[in-house]
């Protein structure tokens, strides 16, 4: 049976891995036909990665429509530690240590009001930009933990409301550095704010979690080196200033492309040189200037 998903929601399921509906699966088997690259395998009879389509075998009697209403609220999802054990149950990711840090800093303090806060789908924050799925929250802490220990340096490009930046002060803990840039003012304020009633607001306090105003492509040279680096938005190209910025045996992870796009994970050996693979496809909005990205706002 073949189902149909309304042609909106390609277009609008951004900050989630690629939705790759069944029609779509052919074109994504034939461009990576042609590459040794590896991706990560999407779970058991997943279709989209925004809606896990494999849950409708858990219970058969359910219809697609009531499956769907039942996603887009959530899932009946009420609280934090729910969504993070979804997430581990379906195999998003295996870390205690991602789990703990997620359980840790609550999303329902990070996405506006009245939206569902545990759903595993992107949520719009304003301006033209949104807060990052669940699923894409949790695999970017799992590729970058080993370069998120305690004293460690981080840098969150395009940070938004806040949240995967104080996931980061957490995980890297007092000793060390977290560090959120974002262009739109308004989003600073915002995730300060957020922040501050979270679980890391006393890493706020004490200046090793910060977040700034600025052009996220420029990175954030007063904290350089970083062992972590994670980009929110997509870019054409990896921008230059954040391989400078990236510590010998650091690594980045960053959604590179336009209509077609890949998570690619950046690592920086010892000797300086530059080794990138791909993750999965994804669908992010763009790293752009500030003027483009409230053009029409």
């Amino acid at each position: 049976m073949k189902i149909r998903m309304p042609t909106t929601y390609a277009v609008t399921a951004y900050a989630c891995r690629y939705p790759t509906l069944l029609r779509r699966r052919s074109l994504i088997s034939t461009a990576s036909s042609s590459s040794t690259r590896r991706r990560r395998p999407l779970p058991p009879r997943a279709v989209s990665p925004a809606f896990p389509f494999y849950l409708l075998t858990a219970n058969p009697f359910l219809s697609v429509m009531e499956w769907l209403q039942r996603f887009f609220s959530g899932h009946g999802i009420t609280k934090n530690k729910g969504m993070v054990e979804q997430l581990q149950r379906y195999g998003v990711f295996k870390s205690e240590k991602v789990a703990e840090v997620m359980e840790t800093i609550d999303r329902a303090l990070f996405v506006p009001d009245g939206t569902p806060a545990y759903a595993d789908n992107p949520m719009p924050i304003g301006y033209n930009a949104t807060i990052s799925a669940p699923h894409m929250h949790a695999m970017c802490l799992e590729l970058l933990e080993n370069n998120l220990q305690p004293g460690m340096h981080a840098l969150d490009v395009g940070s938004g409301t806040g949240y995967l930046t104080a996931c980061f002060a957490v995980m890297v803990g007092p000793q060390g550095r977290a560090v959120g840039v974002e262009h739109i003012p308004e989003l600073v304020a915002q995730s300060i704010t957020n922040i501050e009633k979270s679980a890391a607001a006393p890493l706020l306090k004490d200046g090793s979690l910060s977040v700034h105003v600025g052009d996220g492509r420029l990175g954030w040279p007063d904290a350089a080196p970083y062992d972590a680096i994670h980009v929110g938005a997509a870019a054409p190209e990896i921008p230059k200033p954040l391989f400078d910025q990236l510590k010998p045996g650091g690594r980045m992870v960053i959604p590179v492309g336009n209509l077609f796009q890949d998570l690619r994970v950046v690592d920086k050996n010892a000797d300086g040189t530059i080794k990138v693979r791909s993750e999965t496809s994804v669908r992010y909005v763009p790293l752009t200037s500030r003027d483009a990205q409230l053009r029409n706002y």
